[in-house]
């Protein structure tokens, strides 16, 4: 258990060989080329989208079903209690900043406020929505949350 570690690894492997490289402003520019980036506001919509397909199959199953259940209004709360703290962090984080430390701060600043209006559109759900039905909530929410991959599979190639 007191055997030396063995640090001569890296260098073994050929991992050190490659000295760090600095880029270019031109390489930099071609390798953001590139690499697609996908826009905030591109997530924000497929989610808002996802939302409006979940609402609207709501209000085909209630109807076929022949109950108001109120199923409708709780899918579209929950799809906006996905969509509009998303669109809160899309508008912080295009906020144009130079500097990478402010960066970093204004992201964790824009997704704590995220969680908590996420947090309390959940807390004011009951009395907001008549007849809510935490299920069709939640599904809608899960569904608006994992419609992010979607979102990174139609970026722009």
């Amino acid at each position: 258990m007191t055997e030396p570690l063995d640090r001569g690894v890296a260098q073994e492997d050929g991992a050190d060989d490659q000295p760090f490289k600095t880029l270019t402003r031109e390489e930099a520019q071609a390798l953001r080329g590139r690499i697609p980036q996908v826009s905030p506001w591109r997530v924000v919509a497929v989610q808002a989208v996802a939302g409006l397909l979940c609402t609207a199959i709501a209000v085909v199953v209630t109807q076929l079903m022949g109950q108001d259940s109120g199923a409708a209004w709780s899918a579209l709360y929950g799809a906006a209690a996905v969509v509009l703290p998303a669109a809160l962090l899309a508008r912080g984080m295009t906020r144009g900043t130079g500097n990478p430390v402010a960066v970093a701060v204004g992201f964790m600043f824009w997704e704590m406020l995220k969680i908590a209006v996420a947090i309390a559109m959940l807390v004011i759900a009951a009395k907001v929505v008549p007849n809510l039905s935490w299920p069709v909530l939640l599904v809608t929410m899960v569904v608006c949350m994992k419609v992010n991959w979607l979102a990174l599979l139609w970026r722009r190639r």
